[in-house]
């Protein structure tokens, strides 16, 4: 539910032009993402940037989002495969943030293809990689442990709290205290001290006409296990039936973690999505709930066929 480019306010379109050497082309808005904010590629005379907009007003979340967004791509390591912003401003109300265009940059395909899918997993190997060990910069952001969440959907709903995750009807309600074990474990699986993307989508990631996968939207980072970023990625590839066990086992990430620590983290994610999308409707993003709940079923299903149970 974007803007258009003729729909932003003039100050916000001056601005723009400024930056890009005079009259602005507007490519199509981006169709991914759960925002309302203007987002698309815009060329001038002089340079073409991917461009966020959103009125600041209207949208003060989205807006401190895209503020920490602008903070922490800045600090993030050179060797990192992520657009860069070179400039934030607040014209008339707004906040509009200016991102290296990833030239004829796409998202990846839908089913995941193979190379396509390949590449963005080595793209988040070199990520990692370069965030293993947190700068000073982002140190200075203030990064907090992805434990500081709370995953305890199923154990509340075992425990007799309210009945916030809506269980799908093909898995047997005796499974309920084996998902609520599972989720126990969580945060021992997923400790760590790396940098995490913690949003690692298909529509957080461009292709660029050579076939380089870049990660985008840097809103969410935390630090964990790096590996923790794989496993939602991994899940959209399951449900494409692609062995998402097996690439998440040969990636460089996944050394040294064992089935109970990836089953952890899939238990834990599989209830927050189910028991997120139970929430009512959100009109500022008409689809959430429909995709928080098909995540929390794709995780499921991964976890279900990892430990064999029938389902």
């Amino acid at each position: 539910m974007r803007p258009s480019w003729s729909e932003l306010p003039t100050a916000v379109r001056e601005t723009v032009a400024g930056h890009l050497g005079g009259p602005v082309v507007a490519r199509p808005s981006a169709g991914g993402g759960f925002t309302s904010g203007y987002a698309a590629v815009l060329r001038g005379a002089r340079a073409a940037c991917f461009v966020k907009a959103v009125d600041v007003t209207a949208n003060p979340v989205v807006a401190d989002c895209y503020r920490r967004e602008a903070l922490i791509n800045r600090a993030l390591p050179a060797a990192v495969p992520a657009p860069r912003v070179r400039w934030c401003e607040e014209p008339d109300g707004w906040l509009v943030l200016g991102f290296d265009a990833i030239g004829d940059g796409r998202m990846p395909a839908t089913p995941w293809r193979p190379d396509e899918l390949a590449a963005v997993l080595e793209a988040y190997a070199v990520t990692a990689e370069a965030l293993s060990v947190p700068s000073g910069r982002l140190r200075d952001v203030g990064l907090r442990p992805v434990t500081d969440g709370d995953f305890a959907d199923w154990r509340r709903r075992a425990a007799g709290g309210p009945d916030t995750v809506r269980l799908p009807g093909w898995v047997p309600a005796g499974k309920l205290d084996a998902l609520a074990g599972l989720e126990t474990d969580w945060r021992r699986a997923v400790a760590g001290d790396s940098v995490l993307h913690h949003d690692l989508r298909q529509d957080n990631v461009l292709l660029d006409p050579h076939g380089r996968a870049w990660i985008c939207d840097w809103n969410w980072p935390c630090l964990g296990a790096s590996w923790f970023d794989l496993v939602l990625l991994l899940a959209t590839a399951y449900a494409d039936g692609h062995d998402a066990t097996a690439l998440f086992r040969a990636h460089p990430t996944a050394r040294g973690v064992d089935d109970e620590q990836l089953d952890a983290a899939l238990a834990a994610l599989s209830g927050f999505f189910l028991a997120s999308g139970a929430h009512p409707p959100a009109d500022w993003s008409p689809y959430i709930r429909q995709h928080q709940t098909w995540c929390g079923e794709v995780t499921l299903r991964w976890l279900a066929e990892r430990r064999g149970w029938e389902m």
